[in-house]
């Protein structure tokens, strides 16, 4: 007798954490992938929690729904722990087993449930002058063993937490970056390994990071939240026999200046080994000379959860060449632009300074630092004179592909030299391949660029004086973002500090967390393509994730936005005056003036105001808002219509006569119908030829510019412009050895020298977004609807390229494509979770539909017309 294969459920998980540990939701959305023999759909689900009073379990509930799935039990408490498992029923009434536990615990959900004060040094400092970083202990003593112990820690700072002498987790840059006027997030860790029955001992390394270190451009400002830093630490002991201790921070704590001579982001870290205090974590340290402390004002309304996982090391790289430039100075390279810190071990006498300067490129043979401005990024360590020393800087990051180390003492600099990649550390979510190598790399590089960017907030370089949430480069790129990685929970939090920055007006910043910048950004002015973030960047992650609720948190700021525009506008719809940015690095724009472009400014304007307001129109249909919805879906037509009758000539032709104009214009659904479709298009591709198919956009322009002209059946030439190799292209850089995507087309000029711009960068993920086009087009690989629910395979062979693959892990399990070019036709090979549907539409107009499970399938080489172009945007 045979019998068919029982339906698997793997683990569940909780709203978009990797590590579902002291959480900020009372009521978790769940989600759980299933794998089941093909042709198998969910009939209806069941949910076991067991939590403090016993476990619970669900009637079946009749429902297909798998992806965050509403709590279906009165609220989690604070500090509660849960095992959370699923089981599901088939329509042909087979059921799975129970899956896997997830184990599952809330944080401290209400402001009441903090007793720990925010505490400082209370010695004196100069806000204006330097200032050492301090360290902060307490001895405790504890009773009776321990069963567990939990830690809930934040900081006006950075912050590093030991405990008898052990260091606490491995956060980096802890607790990140937020509006912290209006949030502070902390950090849950279970301690209760680091704990034992007697003496015990607290202690914390504190930095300046981004709170109160300098931060941005033309010189920085210091002090932007506080001249004070301060630790807010609650440790919370339950004992075996029963009672229950709790440690907070509070006047009884000491502080005293530890080794870190200063620490800042741009600056780097110096530290002096000989300052080191042992033992000063640990139990027995006589603290007799130590300072008192004093409290410092910080409503715990304002302590939050994080909603995604924490800064940490991912990768260690170790150098590609090692090049020594006199007697004690050496030159490490260690093959890939990244961001993070060098580790170094070594030896010397006491007192002798250790120099570890970086930068991305070289010139001439030396680093190249004019592009880092007025961000030093030079660390030192100062050696304490023992056997083998091993240090790598604690609270400061740098953007590097080379380091000068300056008074070398020690060994095989191969071993003894490591790069530590830092970012937030998130899930991998997408991966791509095809048969040309170059565009591999393109690839590659647009994830570590990725990576070195999503450190806590979505950054728009990691290297010189700014390193800020720019909106417009997240907006055009976070499409690309949420298919390489899971970053909704990173994304939804840096969302969250967008609306609260938001002006009373609606006026979104250029930058979030919004700090000074001077006149061109300062006080912050309405700018298309960079406010309309908060209505394009929460539909992006929706259409990722399925997951309404950021459409929800994000609602309001989405209306503000599109409101606030409809104020500014011309009556007619048009907005068609006031500072806009324009294509930015258009790369005909003088170097002075990067948003002199060649398009009008005020008609992206005026595209970007009907594409948001038709997208706050969806979003409300969405959540149920049915008014707002008409609402918007009425201003949205009616912009549009402005947009035709002003920029697009009786000739189909527009009136910014530009490769930008004619690919938003398209992308965004601007354009009278079919006819004006084909138009547009062909004049697109038209403009890309006679421009030799080199890149003529900027910032705005180059998102959609090979989508658009595949959607209007001209792939040959998105083709031909993806691997154009002279400057400006995405493969240029590829011949200067880039490693990541660079700001400018031109930020290596091709004499090998460095563009001499203020503002070159080479290490920018904007221009990167192609790879959305590359996930969609040439492999082929896309979602239909919100969440993969409805999947499409739309591969479109070209360029010389014989095979394509991408794969992503969605919502529902392994999404995957790969197509291989055969002289008679195409072969394609398909990976479609349970609970999906999919289907194939080929390069001729055919479609096919695919089962669940791993598909093959064959396609006869077919010449048939072309099929008539969409009247919307794929």
């Amino acid at each position: 007798m045979t019998h068919e294969p029982i339906p698997a459920v793997a683990t569940p998980t909780a709203e978009h954490h990797r590590e579902p540990f002291g959480i900020g939701e009372s009521e978790p959305r769940i989600s759980w992938k299933t794998t089941a023999p093909a042709g198998w759909t969910q009939q209806a689900y069941q949910i076991e929690i067991t939590r403090t009073d016993g476990t619970h379990r669900t009637d079946w509930v009749v429902s297909e729904d798998s992806v965050l799935v509403g709590w279906p039990l009165r609220p989690l408490e604070s500090r509660e722990r849960s095992g959370i498992r699923v089981r599901v029923l088939g329509a042909d009434g087979t059921a799975s087993h129970w899956s896997q536990a997830l184990r599952l615990e809330t944080g401290l959900l209400e402001p009441a449930d903090w007793t720990a004060r925010a505490i400082s040094p209370q010695w004196p400092e100069q806000p204006d002058g330097e200032r050492r970083p301090p360290l902060l202990r307490k001895d405790f003593r504890s009773g009776a063993e321990v069963e567990r112990a939990r830690l809930y820690v934040t900081a006006h700072g950075l912050y590093e937490i030991e405990i008898n002498g052990r260091r606490v987790g491995d956060h980096a840059l802890a607790p990140g970056w937020t509006s912290y006027d209006h949030r502070l997030r902390y950090q849950t860790h279970d301690v209760t390994e680091h704990l034992r029955a007697g003496d015990n001992t607290v202690g914390a390394w504190l930095a300046d990071g981004w709170y109160r270190g300098r931060l941005g451009f033309h010189g920085g400002h210091a002090n932007l939240y506080g001249d004070r830093l301060a630790l807010i630490a609650q440790l919370e002991i339950v004992h075996r026999d029963g009672t229950r201790t709790t440690i907070s921070t509070d006047t009884s704590w000491r502080a005293a200046h530890g080794p870190i001579v200063s620490s800042g982001l741009l600056d780097g870290e110096t530290y002096d080994a000989r300052d080191e205090r042992p033992g000063w974590s640990s139990p027995g340290f006589d603290d007799s000379g130590w300072s008192p402390v004093d409290i410092v004002t910080r409503d715990p309304a304002t302590l939050v959860a994080p909603t995604g996982p924490p800064v940490r090391c991912t990768e260690e790289i170790t150098p590609a060449r090692v090049t020594t430039l006199d007697a004690d100075r050496l030159l490490v390279d260690f093959g890939q632009n990244l961001v993070g810190r060098v580790r170094i071990t070594m030896t010397g006498p006491a007192g002798h300074t250790v120099v570890v300067r970086h930068a991305e490129v070289l010139q001439d043979g030396e680093l190249c630092v004019r592009p880092l401005r007025e961000a030093i990024s030079t660390d030192r360590y100062v050696l304490r004179g023992t056997d083998a020393e091993t240090w790598e800087p604690r609270f400061t990051i740098h953007g590097f592909r080379y380091a000068e180390i300056t008074g070398w003492r020690g060994g095989d600099p191969h071993t003894h030299i490591t790069a530590r990649v830092h970012h937030t550390d998130m899930a991998r979510t997408g991966w791509f391949e095809c048969s040309n190598e170059q565009v591999n790399r393109l690839h590659q590089n647009v994830v570590w660029s990725l990576r070195g960017n999503f450190v806590d907030l979505p950054t728009d370089c990691p290297q010189r004086d700014e390193r800020l949430g720019w909106t417009g480069d997240i907006q055009v790129f976070a499409p690309t973002a949420a298919f390489l990685y899971d970053c909704h929970g990173m994304l939804a939090s840096w969302l969250r500090d967008v609306a609260v920055e938001q002006h009373a007006d609606g006026t979104v910043p250029w930058y979030v967390p919004a700090i000074p910048g001077g006149p061109q950004w300062t006080p912050a002015r309405p700018g298309a393509g960079w406010g309309d973030v908060v209505t394009l960047t929460p539909w992006a992650l929706y259409q990722d994730s399925g997951d309404t609720g950021l459409l929800a948190a994000q609602y309001d700021s989405a209306r503000r936005w599109v409101d606030l525009i409809t104020e500014l506008a011309d009556p007619s719809g048009l907005w068609n005056h006031g500072y806009q940015l324009g294509d930015w690095l258009d790369p005909s724009a003088p170097p002075e003036d990067p948003g002199a472009g060649r398009t009008d400014r005020h008609l992206i304007a005026t595209a970007y105001y009907a594409w948001s307001a038709r997208h706050v129109a969806w979003i409300a249909g969405v959540l149920g808002l049915d008014k707002d919805r008409a609402t918007y879906e009425e201003l949205a037509h009616r912009v549009r219509q402005a947009f035709i009758d002003a920029y697009v000539l009786p000739s189909g032709l527009m009136t910014s006569d530009t490769q930008t104009a004619y690919a938003i214009a398209l992308q965004f659904d601007l354009l009278p119908g079919p006819a004006s479709r084909t138009t547009a298009g062909d004049r697109l591709a038209e403009l890309v030829a006679s421009g030799g198919h080199t890149i003529q956009t900027g910032f705005i322009g180059t998102p959609p510019v090979t989508a658009a002209l595949s959607a209007t059946h001209h792939v040959d030439t998105a083709y031909t412009l993806l691997l154009q190799q002279e400057c400006p292209s995405w493969l240029y850089a590829l011949k200067h050895n880039a490693t990541t995507i660079w700001e400018r087309w031109d930020s290596m000029l091709p004499d090998g020298t460095v563009n001499p711009g203020e503002m070159t960068s080479f290490n920018h993920y904007a221009l990167g977004a192609v790879a959305q086009w590359l996930h969609t087009t040439v492999a082929g690989l896309a979602a239909a609807s919100p969440g993969y629910r409805d999947i499409v395979f739309r591969p479109r062979p070209g360029g010389g390229i014989t095979w394509a693959g991408a794969a992503h892990e969605s919502p529902y399990g392994r999404v995957a494509i790969q197509w291989e070019m055969h002289a008679s036709g195409i072969e394609v090979h398909t990976t479609v979770p349970t609970g999906t549907n999919a289907r194939i539409e080929w390069p001729d107009g055919g479609v096919t539909s695919l089962a669940t499970g791993t598909t093959t399938t064959w396609r006869p080489e077919r010449h048939t017309e072309r099929p008539p172009l969409p009247t919307r945007p794929d």
